[in-house]
């Protein structure tokens, strides 16, 4: 499909593109279309004039922005239709009443331009297959003839203005070459810019792996803390346990001290706070000393 002529976007020029795509060639420039845009803009202050120069409609219109162009490289549809009057070529709102009145199939038209928000583009059939020839995307794209009415009642459900084109279109080399042979298109093309936003999604999922990564590190520290936690805790049951045995001990031989039995314990009064394993209405202090002895003391302070 190199024979085909497809311009693909550039800034905002989307009704320069659909022209020569339509047309199959570097037809119309900006300049071009500006000339056509600033002479309707002058037929239309003109047209204002007749209702006179002083009156408020007409310095209200003098005031007001062009409706045929703007800056961002916009150009209405009349500026369109007027471009293509040159080579007698002329437009057909595709929904009106007096044309689906004549129940024409869409497959026996030679082509189609459409509108949305501002955006041009083409549907031209070359040879005897169609292609959407829309600007944004990085080539044509061949529609079949059982898909092409879909696709026509598709942008019509989407909000699209769809243009018939009637009149004998300009020859090119697409439609010599594709009028004796027919294409087929085995990768359909994509939107401009989607592969770079893929590759950039390629990206985030390697920024995403390092994340996990990250995340995966901090896991293993909690499970270290956890691990420790759960240490902490079987010392301290082993303290109470030690303590209890220690007060018992301490009732029947008062100073007695035994030997033997040691050990070394560490418990962390915050620890027993944070887990509310003490009571509300008072904070024990909990000292574990590490040393050997034979019980483990506890010093309570009351809260107030």
């Amino acid at each position: 499909m190199d024979s085909i002529f497809h311009e693909k976007q550039e800034g905002s020029l989307c009704a320069q593109h659909c022209l020569n795509n339509l047309l199959q060639g570097e037809y119309f420039t900006p300049v071009d279309l500006s000339s056509i845009a600033q002479q309707l803009d002058e037929e239309e202050r003109m047209r204002m004039a007749e209702g006179g120069m002083a009156s408020e409609e007409y310095r209200t219109f003098l005031q007001q922005p062009s409706g045929n162009m703007d800056d961002s490289g916009f150009f209405s549809i009349q500026v369109i239709s007027n471009a293509l009057r040159v080579w007698g070529l002329e437009l057909i709102l595709f929904n009106s009443r007096e044309y689906q009145s004549l129940m024409i199939n869409p497959i026996n038209e030679k082509a189609f331009i459409c509108n949305y928000k501002e955006h041009w583009f083409t549907i031209r059939k070359l040879g005897q297959q169609w292609f959407n020839l829309n600007s944004l995307l990085t080539g044509p794209e061949l529609i079949s003839d059982t898909y092409l009415a879909l696709f026509l009642a598709q942008l019509q459900q989407e909000g699209y203005s769809i243009f018939v084109i009637r009149g004998n279109l300009p020859e090119c080399e697409a439609e010599q070459i594709l009028g004796i042979m027919r294409v087929q298109q085995l990768q359909r093309p994509r939107l401009i810019g989607e592969d770079e936003a893929q590759t950039k999604m390629g990206f985030g999922v390697a920024d995403e792996a390092v994340d996990e990564d990250e995340e995966l590190k901090r896991a293993l520290a909690l499970s270290r803390q956890d691990i420790d936690v759960e240490d902490e805790e079987a010392d301290l049951r082993r303290a109470i346990q030690l303590s209890m045995q220690g007060s018992q001990a301490a009732g029947s031989a008062a100073g007695e001290q035994r030997e033997g039995q040691n050990e070394t314990l560490t418990v962390s009064p915050k620890h027993l706070i944070k887990n509310r394993i003490l009571s509300c209405s008072e904070i024990f202090i909990l000292h574990v000393s590490v040393q050997r002895k034979q019980c483990v003391h506890f010093d309570t302070r009351p809260l107030c």
